[in-house]
């Protein structure tokens, strides 16, 4: 069972990934967070000392996920499978996690100011490892001679797409808000993409496997 601590801390965090999204961290009031969040002012402080430790927390927030969608290079696998999974992933984040991958794509573009140097040596030493993982399938003759750098940087774009500019996507396809079936096709389109570009060749995944490419 949830303890009233835990989901105070929840309120807050979600309602800050909100204000900061909307505003930035310079812009941003703790007085807004704790209007937003149904709290009083001095809770924001008595669970997180400071608007810059909640910031933190909300960059945390999205790292963690982050690293865990990198989980199908750490394994062995074929190139189909691996960034399939990885993409759906990626784009599990931006719907579940909207407002916290808007901090961090404006944490990024501001030169990461608020990430901890252990952060900062996590996530790059994770895209170097998936980088490498391509470039193995591309030397193993498994995919099409594609830049690796570029193939990661392209997914990230794609997939992030769909937090970052909402605003854009609902005002061009006239919808509030993307359905399940908007995402599933969203990851389809991504995936065949990636797949097809890169020429993967997937006549030996199983049927179920060959779904996300058909």
């Amino acid at each position: 069972m949830t303890s009233i601590r835990e989901r105070n801390k929840e309120l807050i965090l979600r309602a800050a990934s909100e204000v900061f999204a909307d505003k930035g961290f310079a812009a941003s009031k703790t007085s807004d967070i704790a209007a937003k969040a149904g709290l009083p002012k001095p809770n924001v402080y008595y669970y997180f000392k400071s608007k810059e430790n909640l910031y933190r927390e909300v960059l945390e927030s999205i790292i963690e996920p982050l690293l865990a969608a990198s989980a199908p290079f750490n394994q062995a696998g074929r190139p189909g499978e691996v960034l399939e999974a990885y993409i759906r992933s990626k784009i599990r984040i931006s719907r579940e996690l909207p407002f916290a991958s808007k901090v961090f794509a404006s944490e990024i573009m501001h030169g990461a100011p608020h990430l901890s140097s252990e952060q900062t040596e996590q996530l790059n030493a994770q895209a170097k490892h998936n980088i490498a993982c391509i470039r193995r399938w591309i030397d193993q003759g498994l995919m099409a001679e594609v830049d690796p750098h570029h193939l990661l940087f392209s997914i990230w774009a794609a997939t992030q797409t769909y937090a970052d500019f909402d605003w854009q996507i609902s005002t061009v396809t006239g919808k509030a808000s993307l359905s399940d079936e908007d995402y599933e096709a969203a990851a389809r389109t991504i995936i065949r993409l990636v797949i097809k570009g890169c020429e993967i060749d997937i006549s030996a995944a199983s049927p179920s496997e060959r779904i996300g490419h058909a």
